[in-house]
């Protein structure tokens, strides 16, 4: 008995913190602030960019790609003639 009436008091408090965890997030309160914010993120943004400068590319030419001529004598292996020679 005593065991059911603590996972009654569990589940009457995770419900409770569910019920007012949705009333928060779903008020107009909220939604206001949240609204506000990402409009004032978008401007940041907007002044941040026309501020950066511009840099110029200075990776011209950095890589030098070179020609190997190794050509070594690669032995091929076949496995079905691996097998036969046992």
């Amino acid at each position: 008995m005593l065991k059911e009436i603590k996972y009654l008091i569990f589940i009457l408090i995770i419900g409770i913190f569910l019920f007012f965890t949705g009333r928060y997030y779903f008020s107009d309160q909220n939604i206001k602030k949240s609204y506000r914010s990402h409009n004032n993120i978008k401007e940041k943004i907007k002044i941040y960019s026309k501020n950066l400068p511009i840099l110029e590319s200075d990776t011209q030419d950095i890589i030098e790609y070179v020609n190997q001529t190794n050509k070594k004598k690669k032995k091929k292996f076949n496995f079905w003639k691996l097998l036969e020679n046992d």
